[in-house]
C-alpha cells in the first residue's frame, strides 16, 4: 500500500473520531507523573502527514494522551478552532489580522511549498521539463478566462487544450498558489476538486491536466520521488525560457526541500506552517504537545519531507508557550 493510499484511509478512520462538542480541557499529570488528556486537531491537508507522524511519536512517550486528527483544509481548521470545535487547527497560510483579533494564537512549526503539477503522460512532458513555465505564464493560465493550450505556452504549433484544475475547498495551498500569482483563491480558474489527494488523483489521470499540490501529496515519502503518474512543472524563475541547473531541483524530495530552505524556490508558494489555538492554550496536553513539537519533534520534519524552521524562530515560539499550571485531578 502506498503512503498516498494510506493517507486516504487514515483520514477516513480518524475523521470519525473528531471531537465536535468543544475543547476538552481535562488534561494534566496523574499521581504517577503520566501526562493524560485528549487533543482534537483539524485543518490543512499540507500538515496532515506531519501532524499524524508527530502524534504517533508523541503518544509513544505519552500513551495516555489521545489525539484525534482530521484534514479538511486550512479554512475549515481555522473555522473549527475559532468556533471552539477543536483544540488545535493546522493552518498552511499566514494568519490574518482579523483571525488574530478573534483570538487566533499560533506557533510556526515547519515549512513546505505548493507545487504546480501535471500528468507524466502528457504528450509534451519532455518540453515541459526542459523549459518549464514562468510566473507570468502561470498567471495567464490560472487567472484569465478562455481556452488555453499547451502549445501556446511551450512555443510550438498545435491546439491541445490545458485541462485546468483548482481546489474547491478553502485551503492554504490554493491561497498560497494564488498569492504567488498576485491574487486570492477565489480568483483561480479551473475545475474545482476537493482536497489535496483529490486534485493529485485527477491531475495524474488526465494526460492534459494541470493543477497544484502540497509536497506531501506530490512526493512519496518512501521513494523520495514524485508519485507515479504525477509530475512537477518546473518554475522558470529567471524567465530565460529554459530550466537552468540551479532551477532543476525537482528530482528528489531532498533536492526540493534543500532548494526551499536556500530560497531558490519562490516564497510564496513556499510558506510557513502553523498550529493554532483559540487564545493562549491552557490545555496541559496541548501545551506539552507544542513543547515537544518545537524540540524533540523537529527531528521528524525532514524525514517527513518538510523543511525545518531556523532555531531562533523555534526558540521564540517555545518561549511564547504559557507556563504550566499543573494540578492533580485524579
Amino acid at each position: 500500500m502506498s503512503r498516498f493510499t494510506l493517507h486516504l484511509l487514515l483520514i477516513g478512520v480518524i475523521a470519525t473520531s473528531l471531537i465536535s462538542c468543544g475543547q476538552n480541557r481535562e488534561s494534566g499529570y496523574d499521581e504517577d507523573g503520566n501526562l493524560y488528556g485528549r487533543i482534537s486537531i483539524s485543518g490543512a491537508w499540507a500538515m496532515y502527514p506531519l501532524t499524524v507522524l508527530w502524534a504517533e511519536e508523541f503518544r509513544k512517550e505519552h500513551p495516555k494522551v489521545q489525539i484525534d486528527i482530521s484534514a479538511g483544509g486550512a479554512g475549515k481548521g481555522m473555522a473549527d478552532i475559532l468556533g471552539n470545535m477543536v483544540d488545535i487547527a493546522m493552518v498552511s497560510r499566514a494568519i490574518t489580522q482579523i483571525e488574530k483579533d478573534r483570538g487566533a494564537w499560533y506557533i510556526g512549526v515547519a515549512k513546505d511549498a505548493v507545487l504546480p503539477t501535471f500528468s507524466t503522460n502528457n504528450p509534451f512532458k519532455d518540453k515541459i521539463l526542459k523549459q518549464g513555465l514562468t510566473r507570468e505564464q502561470f498567471q495567464k493560465i490560472f487567472l484569465t478566462d478562455g481556452r488555453k493550450t499547451w502549445e501556446q505556452y511551450l512555443g510550438i504549433e498545435g491546439n491541445t487544450a490545458i485541462n485546468l484544475f483548482t481546489r474547491s475547498d478553502a485551503c492554504g495551498a490554493a491561497e498560497m498558489w494564488a498569492h504567488y500569482l498576485g491574487k486570492n483563491q477565489e480568483d483561480l480558474k479551473g475545475i474545482g476538486v476537493f482536497g489535496d489527494p483529490g486534485i493529485a488523483e485527477v491531475v495524474k489521470n488526465d494526460r492534459l491536466g494541470m493543477g497544484y499540490n502540497n509536497i506531501a501529496f506530490a512526493y512519496d515519502i518512501g521513494t523520495r520521488k514524485t508519485f507515479p503518474g504525477l509530475g512537477i512543472i518546473p518554475i522558470d524563475v529567471n524567465e530565460n525560457g529554459k530550466i537552468d541547473p540551479e532551477e532543476n531541483f525537482y528530482g528528489t524530495l531532498e533536492q526540493l526541500t534543500t532548494a526551499i530552505a536556500e530560497g531558490r524556490y519562490p516564497s510564496p508558494p513556499a510558506r510557513e506552517l502553523y498550529l493554532v489555538t483559540n487564545g493562549s492554550p491552557d490545555n496541559v496536553a496541548v501545551i506539552e504537545f507544542f513543547r515537544w513539537i518545537l524540540t524533540e519533534g523537529q527531528k521528524y520534519v525532514t524525514e517527513a519531507g518538510y523543511v525545518g524552521l531556523p532555531n531562533e524562530i523555534l526558540e521564540n515560539h517555545l518561549n511564547s508557550l504559557p507556563e504550566l499550571q499543573v494540578t492533580n485531578d485524579l
